[in-house]
């Protein structure tokens, strides 16, 4: 069975294909977020170089999110549209999800972090047990203050990665100190690898989606929205 995934949650625009047994290829650019440009043509470089055509992928996957509103808009079209048009099975995996698979078999708990802006992040809480990941807390939006007071009453090492702790590396030291660990860079920023062999744990358990029902989790309203109920609600109240 092979997999293709796509993660164009962040500005990294990453692709990869994934077979039973090895990680065939995989394709990383971590410069500027241009990824309606990109993320084509990387997904037919990425299949020229492995030497498999579209109709070779068993299945295709995708980040869903939370990240970046038009990223991943772009993300789940451009799968969806190929497994619509191949005939293929398709699987979205969130982002935090395949954020913290980048850090295999960890000791303690892995907190992924993602960039919310205004002291707020996207963050999850995550632990291997018996050679699986398993999701401690859900992902969800908070306040930074919030998530390091409930790490502060967990007993564990803490390793975090995602762009949320480049942003808030100073506070996240300040509030652990030395129970906090930072993923080293190779491990900080999306993998396609990741959501691809999540991807593949699911296939093989028969877990697949409708491409038709398959959207983005924002987890939160776009900014667009929050400046349109902003406006309805101070015309409403001068309308009072």
């Amino acid at each position: 069975m092979k997999v293709l995934a796509v993660d164009t949650s962040s500005i990294v625009a990453t692709c990869a294909i994934l077979d039973e047994d090895r990680l065939i290829s995989e394709y990383i650019l971590n410069n500027k977020r241009t990824h309606s440009q990109k993320i084509m043509p990387i997904i037919k470089e990425i299949l020229e170089s492995s030497e498999l055509k579209p109709e070779d992928i068993d299945v295709f996957a995708v980040s869903i999110g939370p990240g970046s509103f038009t990223g991943l808009r772009i993300g789940v079209a451009t799968i969806k549209s190929l497994a619509h048009a191949l005939g293929k099975k398709v699987i979205g995996i969130p982002t935090l999800d395949a954020l913290a698979f980048n850090l295999p078999y960890s000791e303690g708990i892995i907190v992924p972090m993602m960039d919310a802006r205004r002291d707020r992040v996207f963050t999850g809480i995550y632990k291997w047990e018996n050679g699986s990941l398993c999701v401690i807390q859900k992902p969800d939006a908070v306040e930074l203050d919030e998530l390091m007071n409930i790490l502060k009453e967990r007993d564990e090492s803490i390793i975090v990665n995602g762009d949320g702790t480049l942003v808030y590396r100073q506070k996240i030291i300040e509030a652990l100190g030395d129970r906090v660990f930072f993923a080293p860079k190779s491990a900080n920023m999306a993998r396609a690898s990741s959501v691809a062999e999540l991807a593949l744990s699911r296939a093989k358990e028969g877990k697949f989606e409708n491409f038709f029902d398959l959207v983005p989790d924002y987890l939160r309203k776009s900014q667009a929205q929050r400046e349109y109920e902003e406006k309805i609600k101070c015309c409403g109240e001068k309308n009072e």
